[in-house]
């Protein structure tokens, strides 16, 4: 792998060289903002680690110009803010995921392993490629998603993977816990509202106004199901 780091506390920069060194991935640090945001255009990534706080640009920004882009490459967000409204900002910007100071190197490579597995995966089993449904067509290998004959070109990775996979397994009701595991790739022991952002986000880009798919089982989680108009709340 090669992941771009944006981080200008050189102590943390020190650590993960270190750790990717073991791991066998290849890192490049960059202490500035808008340097570490225009290096990232200039290379092909296959992740890319940001600290909010950061001269230059903060790292907010620097997630919300890579989506604005079209760029989707999974973003890991460092961040010393532990509120909700901060974290749930990060991922509205368009984060897959985000790991709060000061944090384990171990538990940082198991989310990096995690957002890039899925991506990994795809282009390998390109055989079941393809997914067709009621209203949506979803290539794996391309990430292409249709709605009813119209394109989706907004959907961060992490977002069409949770499309994806509750496509695929129609009016099975998940807990929050399931598909943090399952889509994401582990536990997040507490944060079961990145659950909750990614499911509001998928309903603002892929729901028509008078069909819901993504339905709320109160007391348990989430389903997708295209057959009902149940209120979605």
């Amino acid at each position: 792998m090669n992941i771009l780091v944006i981080e200008d506390n050189k102590s943390v920069c020190s650590m993960l060289e270190m750790f990717f060194a073991k791991e066998g991935i290849k890192g490049e640090f960059v202490n500035d903002g808008l340097e570490g945001y225009n290096r990232f255009k200039e290379g092909t990534w296959d992740a890319l680690i940001v600290d909010w706080m950061l001269p230059g640009m903060d790292g907010v920004t620097i997630c919300r110009k890579i989506r604005e882009e079209k760029y989707t490459v999974p973003i890991i967000m460092l961040t010393a803010k532990d509120t909700e409204s901060d974290q749930v900002l990060g991922l509205e910007m368009g984060a897959d995921d985000y790991v709060t100071k000061p944090f384990s190197p171990l538990t940082l490579m198991a989310r990096i392993k995690a957002v890039t597995r899925r991506v990994q995966t795809q282009v390998v089993h390109k055989t079941e490629d393809f997914l067709q449904t009621e209203h949506f067509k979803i290539s794996k290998s391309t990430r292409e998603v249709l709605v009813n004959g119209k394109s989706v070109t907004n959907l961060t990775p992490k977002e069409f993977d949770l499309l994806c996979y509750m496509a695929e397994h129609p009016k099975q009701v998940f807990s929050r816990e399931q598909l943090l595991e399952r889509v994401w790739g582990y536990q997040f022991y507490g944060d079961e509202r990145t659950v909750d952002v990614h499911i509001k986000r998928l309903r603002k880009k892929v729901e028509p106004a008078t069909q819901p798919f993504f339905h709320t089982v109160w007391g348990v989680g989430y389903k997708f199901d295209e057959s009902t108009q149940a209120d979605k709340n």
